[in-house]
């Protein structure tokens, strides 16, 4: 998920935990019927994203659930990764990181399902 050219140079402030926490209570939040279906995937929080591109507020890489069929197996798992820098340059307060953050998880666990970036902006989670 790419933030929109709102980035700010000041960063909303939030100890590593209490944002991991806030990471835990946006997946408490996600239907457990979905939970359940990722499978072969883990979520990870790092502190910037890699590469040149650092607006990225989260990001999904792998092989979505849609394009598994029964060759599927023996790969490593998939990743969904949510980044603290740009998620707090990205929100003016604490309240609108929280919020974000849930979007971002919302998002990056939708492409596993095989949901892209336009359907996500047709359903309000772009």
């Amino acid at each position: 998920m790419l933030a929109p050219d709102r980035l700010g140079d000041v960063a909303v402030q939030i100890s590593d935990e209490d944002f991991d926490k806030a990471v835990s209570e946006a997946l408490d939040q996600v239907p457990g019927e979905f939970l359940d279906m990722l499978d072969n995937v883990v979520i990870l929080v790092e502190d910037e994203p890699d590469g040149p591109d650092k607006n990225l507020l989260g990001l999904y890489s792998g092989f979505p659930l849609s394009a598994r069929d029964s060759m599927y197996g023996g790969v490593l798992p998939d990743q969904i990764f949510i980044y603290r820098g740009p998620l707090k340059r990205y929100c003016a307060s604490l309240e609108d990181l929280v919020e974000e953050i849930g979007v971002t998880v919302v998002h990056e666990i939708a492409h596993f399902f095989g949901i892209d970036d336009d359907q996500l902006d047709e359903m309000g989670w772009g």
